[in-house]
């Protein structure tokens, strides 16, 4: 009974969301901006020209998207682009492998298959492009912005009002740290070290990008790693989570919400930072999907393999990525927590923009009128 209450929970969550996406007023975006940095999860094609083979750009990928495989490592559309549909943009955010025809001013999307914080993370695949390595992409976007608004100080002003989007650090404990074979981390540090140093690199990035202009920041936590099926059945569990896994991202994910806090203290006057959840039974809903243990497209989700039709009853797409069902609910959610639960921090994301937006108008109310002619 219990489960069939929470698939019913599901469906309708699925189907407000839905509706929701269609009330969405597209055009008038609610921020002029949105800068993506992440891992596959989020990446829409910056792997598909590299030498790595972390790449998505084949079917059954993209099998629900409307153009097709575009490099996105699920079946339709990531989290990332459900909200950019929720925030009112037209299109989607165009991966910083192919903006030409694109116009940089909407935004970039950084994200990297396997990308992880650290620079080594997920070698062994081939070529990654960590969170460094997208900062100073993003560094070339910014030159490229002030050369069309005329000036780095109108570039800056312009970028402090966009919204900027992280999602990263999966791979340093997937493709890193539990995989001591290849990677001497484990021999370094013990799990509570590994975290404290995945956080003070991000924490290092992060104020490069507010160097750069960022002052709203969307920051994801890490997922239930020890829950996916790729992790699963490498530990033999029989669909058992790996709760060794899941402490140690439950540990990076309580120091990330501490240096929330500390950003938020130290950057009060200018800049926000939120936190929004990424694991999926943060909820309580995962097992509201009647396969939550299993890939709808697996052992490595081939080329032209032929993925479950009931694409909606699954939560995993593939042994590691979600599939357009979840992505939509936890996208929802995490945009306004008042349409389904979630563990936003401090705020949701709609309450970001929306707290922004009240703050300029408060700005330009208070400010003193100017003069007339006639005066």
């Amino acid at each position: 009974m219990a489960c069939e209450t929470k698939t019913w929970l599901v469906m309708v969550l699925l189907f407000l969301a839905a509706n929701y996406l269609q009330d969405c007023v597209h055009g008038v975006s609610q921020v002029p901006c949105l800068f993506i940095f992440g891992d596959s999860l989020s990446d829409s094609g910056n792997n598909n020209e590299l030498p790595t083979s972390a790449k998505s750009n084949y079917r059954p990928y993209g099998i629900d998207f409307p153009l097709g495989p575009t490099g996105r490592f699920t079946n339709g559309r990531t989290e990332i682009d459900i909200i950019t549909q929720l925030l009112g943009f037209e299109k989607f955010i165009p991966p910083f492998a192919n903006t030409s025809g694109s116009d940089i001013l909407k935004g970039v999307n950084y994200a990297s298959g396997g990308a992880g914080i650290r620079v080594e993370t997920s070698s062994h695949l081939g070529a990654t492009i960590s969170f460094g390595l997208q900062l100073a992409n993003h560094r070339v976007i910014v030159s490229q912005i002030a050369s069309r608004l005329g000036s780095s100080d109108l570039a800056l002003q312009y970028l402090e009002k966009c919204l900027y989007y992280v999602n990263i650090g999966s791979n340093d404990y997937m493709n890193n740290y539990f995989l001591p074979q290849l990677y001497p981390a484990s021999r370094i540090y013990s799990l509570e070290q590994y975290a404290q140093a995945l956080i003070e690199e991000l924490s290092l990035n992060l104020l490069a990008l507010h160097d750069l202009g960022a002052r709203k920041y969307v920051l994801a936590r890490l997922g239930r790693i020890g829950c996916t099926p790729s992790v699963m059945h490498s530990h033999g569990t029989n669909g058992s989570c790996v709760e060794e896994q899941n402490a140690a991202t439950s540990d990076y994910n309580n120091k990330l919400k501490a240096l929330v806090d500390q950003f938020n203290d130290r950057f009060s006057a200018n800049s926000k930072f939120i936190l929004i959840p990424n694991e999926s039974n943060a909820i309580d809903i995962a097992h509201g999907f009647l396969v939550s243990d299993a890939a709808c497209c697996p052992s490595g989700c081939n080329p032209d393999q032929k993925p479950c039709n009931n694409r909606s009853h699954y939560l995993f797409w593939d042994e590691v990525h979600p599939t357009e069902a979840w992505n939509l609910v936890n996208a929802i959610s995490v945009y306004n927590s008042t349409i389904g639960p979630a563990f936003n921090y401090p705020m949701d994301i709609k309450q970001l923009v929306e707290s922004e937006i009240k703050r300029e108008l408060e700005f330009t109310n208070e400010s003193p009128s100017q003069p007339s002619a006639t005066e």
